[in-house]
């Protein structure tokens, strides 16, 4: 069986959605024949002497758009900015042009997840607003079913949008139990149904 790729890409400043984006590594890979292929973005600075170095000292790589074109489907993550993505997300897909023009994402799946320090800190407007570049690429977006019955019961984090987690102002909560199998089971749910459209 040919191995396919899942990219699960994040931006992630205290390590919270970082964390997240592991967990839904995890299940993507419980899936025989699918790969996680994590990446993160760099940071974006005002300062325009301020540079980053190809390759971070830590972590998952960076991500390319070539990335963009050789997953199966996408798992989209970042921390919560005032209900919206973070700016070096946006930022990344911002210069996805050349990508939407050739279609590169065009029937591919997708899902995706945030963490925010504050209970009401924007997490269902940042999973929302997250979804709307990958439609305009053309990409199938996948929520979290109430089959999953943490949905129900949890109050740390998670939403039928995608997996979410209170991570408190300084990053110190912990994931949940709840939250990791949420998180699991999101991206399982997001490589069995992208393999299903290969």
């Amino acid at each position: 069986m040919s191995q396919h790729d899942i990219l699960v890409l994040y931006y992630s400043r205290h390590g919270s959605t970082r964390d997240l984006a592991r967990l839904i590594a995890e299940g993507v890979e419980s899936v025989p024949g699918i790969n996680a292929r994590l990446r993160t973005v760099p940071p974006v600075s005002t300062v325009c002497e301020s540079t980053e170095p190809a390759v971070p000292s830590d972590g998952a790589p960076y991500v390319e758009y070539v990335d963009l074109q050789q997953c199966i489907g996408l798992a989209l993550g970042s921390s919560t900015r005032f209900g919206n993505m973070a700016a070096p997300m946006k930022y990344f897909w911002d210069g996805s042009s050349s990508e939407w023009m050739n279609g590169a994402l065009i029937g591919k799946p997708a899902c995706v997840f945030t963490s925010s320090g504050s209970m009401h800190g924007g997490q269902e407007s940042t999973l929302l607003t997250m979804m709307i570049p990958l439609m305009h690429h053309g990409m199938m977006i996948l929520g979290l079913p109430y089959s999953e019955p943490d949905l129900m019961t949890t109050v740390t984090g998670g939403t039928p949008y995608g997996v979410s987690h209170l991570s408190l102002a300084d990053g110190s909560a912990p994931i949940s139990p709840a939250e990791q199998r949420l998180a699991k089971a999101q991206g399982k749910r997001l490589a069995e149904i992208a393999l299903r459209l290969v």
